[in-house]
């Protein structure tokens, strides 16, 4: 199995050229799978694969034992080495699978001051990367205290290899070609992209239980989803897995409210069945069961953390979605589920998005923040339309299901 997430991860994620240098970022609890990738990367031709270890503990040990008044400390370097390494043309892999209680019973305040920290000084970095220049692939392999919340019933042991049982049919390795498979899976979203694009909607209207939100779109947006292109023409895949289309809302046409319907992960801290109140598209009301300290923390991040940067389709009737597990874990609830993104848009969601000013962007509406933080609201009850710009209806969704072949 390791072999053949390998191989999909370095075939398809990245599509690694010959020649090509790889960064990767890893969790030390992800070794397994990091040694075969490396192996697989260095078979590709790569040159050299540097491997990035972090420990979760390391983590979590900070903020039970530094100092209350240091979270704004931060290593420059490490930043500035990275963003030396993507001009140069690397590919970037980002392997995690986190506690998602790591940080439970910890400072929210310090850990929205440490996340503020480091998006601020990781933005650079960020915006080139996921801005076209260089392929880029995070993935998420089981890990023992993640799968432990999925299956509390289990020892650490069986809930990760009970994961890692999904996860071979979640990531199409259950397969003898899987590389091939996920080829037609890109195919088929690129199929549905294109079909958005050229409908060109004014905004997307969601409709569900405790949502109705009226979303506007930039002008001249862009459909993306499942598989990506960089400036030169290489295509690559961002997530692994992935079954979403997504484009750019307009920062200032997000009206009414909307509720989540699954939990957030962010930074440690899980927020749970909450809702959020959009006026000319800023967040004006919020409320949260669980973690509204949290939500709050976030929301206040900067400007743009309060308004929309991403509207995703994905439909129900996804191989993540019919496992029926929550799995606490972006990569994977926001692949089963419509979501959207509070803080900053993607250039490549605009046309000429990656040659525009910021001065540009902004007078298009395209938001402008230091996080970008995917949360999840689809459902077999939500419907979606595309309204035009007179306001008649297209249907694009009932009952979380696509209205519309390809």
């Amino acid at each position: 199995m390791l072999d053949k997430y390998a191989d999909v991860i370095v075939q398809v994620g990245l599509n690694l050229q010959k020649g090509q240098r790889l960064l990767i970022s890893a969790e030390m609890n992800t070794a397994p799978l990091v040694r075969e990738v490396v192996k697989k990367a260095y078979q590709q031709g790569s040159p050299l694969v540097t491997v990035m270890w972090s420990d979760e503990q390391l983590h979590k040990i900070r903020h039970q034992y530094a100092p209350r008044d240091s979270f704004t400390e931060i290593e420059s370097w490490l930043a500035e080495g990275l963003l030396k390494s993507a001009k140069e043309g690397a590919a970037f892999l980002s392997v995690t699978g986190a506690d998602p209680e790591l940080l439970k019973g910890q400072d929210p305040e310090l850990i929205g001051i440490e996340a503020q920290t480091r998006a601020k000084l990781y933005k650079p970095v960020s915006e080139y990367i996921t801005g076209g220049s260089v392929q880029w692939c995070v993935v998420c392999p089981p890990t023992p205290k993640w799968a432990a919340k999925i299956y509390p019933e289990k020892s650490e042991a069986e809930a990760e290899a009970e994961l890692w049982k999904v996860m071979e049919k979640l990531c199409r390795l259950d397969y003898d070609d899987p590389v091939a498979l996920w080829r037609r899976h890109l195919a088929d979203l690129d199929k549905r992209r294109a079909y958005l694009s050229e409908k060109q909607f004014d905004a997307l209207h969601f409709r569900a239980p405790g949502t109705d939100l009226r979303i506007g779109l930039v002008q001249n947006h862009l459909w993306a989803g499942g598989g990506d292109k960089t400036i030169d023409g290489i295509p690559y895949a961002p997530n692994i897995p992935t079954e979403e289309v997504f484009t750019m809302p307009h920062k200032a046409r997000v009206d009414g409210t909307v509720r989540s319907t699954k939990p957030l992960k962010y930074f440690g801290d899980l927020i749970e069945d909450f809702s959020l109140t959009f006026s000319e598209g800023r967040v004006v009301d919020f409320h949260a069961e669980k973690g509204e300290t949290a939500l709050a923390k976030l929301l206040e991040m900067d400007e743009g953390a309060s308004r929309l940067g991403e509207v995703a389709l994905v439909p129900h009737r996804s191989p993540i979605s019919e496992s029926g597990l929550i799995f606490f874990n972006t990569l994977y609830d926001e692949n089963a589920a419509c979501h959207l993104a509070l803080g900053s848009a993607y250039k490549s969601n605009i046309e000429k998005g990656t040659e525009m000013s910021k001065e540009e962007l902004a007078e298009a509406g395209v938001n402008d923040s230091m996080i970008h933080v995917d949360f999840m609201v689809g459902s077999d009850k939500i419907d979606i339309d595309g309204l035009d710009a007179q306001g008649n209806a297209t249907p694009i969704m009932r009952g979380g299901a696509w209205r519309f072949d390809v």
